[in-house]
């Protein structure tokens, strides 16, 4: 089982921007213990993150054929994107939606998710951790 795990825009910059809302672990850390975990279930993962919506796209259409779930962190795009949205959905794969801080309890404009509505689920507001239950969460579903 391949999982692609995709960070969206500002991502690369955990640790550092705003540890106060998004928490001092970095995107490095998460995907180390990502490949751990998902290595321990006998499963692998890809990282990939970018700052471009474009590239994410790609990225989204590449995996359709070569990977089994997808976890997406959109960041800001997921405010915005109908086209990342489009793209996931296109996959017909599971997907799981993660946020590092509970959108619900931040400004209104973030408390709406294109990507929702097409994930199998999402967690919001749990930090780092919300990747690793996002990942259990696929897995035992693949099984």
């Amino acid at each position: 089982m391949k999982i692609l795990v995709l960070h969206g825009p500002n991502l690369n910059l955990l640790g550092e921007r705003e540890p106060e809302i998004y928490g001092r672990t970095t995107l490095a850390e998460i995907d180390a213990r990502l490949r751990e975990q998902a290595s321990a279930r006998g499963a692998s993962i890809e990282s990939f993150q970018s700052n471009h919506e474009g590239a994410l796209i790609d990225k989204i259409q590449a995996s359709r054929r070569s990977h089994q779930a997808i976890i997406v962190n959109p960041g800001g795009l997921t405010h915005s994107s109908v086209a990342l949205r489009d793209a996931l959905a296109a996959t017909g794969l599971p997907i799981v939606e993660v946020h590092l801080s509970n959108i619900y309890a931040r400004e209104e404009f973030r408390h709406r998710s294109y990507v929702s509505g097409i994930a199998l689920g999402q967690i919001s507001g749990l930090g780092a951790k919300g990747y690793e239950l996002a990942l259990e969460a696929l897995l035992d579903r693949l099984k």
